[in-house]
């Protein structure tokens, strides 16, 4: 909880400046918000951050926008992640920087960053660096970008949590709807409505995003090839694996594995 309370001091102990923090600090925190809104970038695998309702998936070259006052706390795995925050002014905006959402890194916003590699702290306005990140931040919105997509909804539920985390474990596995309720002991009639009434989502759905988001992960830490990472995940279809890869993440196999 000090980590904590330094970070959040540290993040909002100028309310009007613009905080560049180039550390993977908020890693592993417990669910926590700051008055500033917050610009994290992630380069070289995927980050998890995790809000009340959901756990979003950040693959590298993308960002995610975090509005003033939402609590979140961020986790990660790669040894070679790189993570950068930028922390702005709380201002009452509408659209696109009141929600939050995940975003491919464009060409003009990887110059820009380019261009900024260096600093770090406070920046004031009237400063140089106050006015370019300002700019930065300006652009997010004008890019009418695509936002990535794959979110999974948690529970508290106990007994759905087990189920799920036996999902994660047999990915590889021919998994269906029968045969999970029946390793449970329920019937399909009331794992349907448990996945509906406390997930809001589908057991194909999840699933499905289940899936991809462990290919993503082997895409990045394996020299597995395409072929043999959608069997790994429990496709037989290597057509199948790449178009709901692509439903999913709004690209296919092999890009994400480029731009990765």
């Amino acid at each position: 909880m000090e980590l904590l309370s330094q970070l959040i001091n540290i993040v909002d102990q100028n309310p009007d400046s613009i905080l560049v923090m180039r550390q993977q600090t908020e890693q592993r925190l417990p669910l926590h918000q700051h008055d500033k809104a917050q610009l994290l970038l992630v380069y070289g695998g995927i980050a998890y951050l995790q809000t009340e309702e959901k756990d979003f998936y950040i693959p590298s070259n993308h960002y995610i926008w975090i509005p003033e006052n939402y609590p979140h706390n961020l986790m990660f795995n790669s040894q070679d992640l790189f993570i950068i925050n930028i922390y702005f002014p709380g201002e009452k905006e509408n659209g696109f920087y009141d929600e939050l959402g995940i975003y491919p890194v464009s060409k003009l916003l990887s110059e820009m960053l380019s261009f900024s590699e260096k600093w770090q702290g406070d920046y004031h306005k009237g400063s140089f660096e106050f006015e370019f990140l300002s700019i930065l931040k300006k652009l997010l919105s004008k890019e009418n970008l695509k936002k990535f997509s794959i979110q999974l909804p948690t529970t508290d539920d106990q007994r759905l949590n087990t189920i799920t985390d036996s999902l994660r474990m047999r990915l590889h596995e021919n998994l269906s709807l029968e045969s999970t309720a029946k390793l449970f002991g329920m019937s399909v009639r009331s794992l349907t409505r448990l996945f509906q009434r406390k997930l809001h989502i589908t057991f194909i759905q999840y699933i499905k995003m289940l899936r991809i988001i462990r290919a993503m992960e082997l895409i990045k830490t394996t020299d597995l090839n395409m072929t043999e990472i959608a069997y790994e995940v429990g496709y037989s279809n290597i057509s199948a694996f790449s178009n709901n890869f692509l439903q999913l993440t709004n690209m296919r196999p092999s890009e994400f594995k480029i731009s990765s």
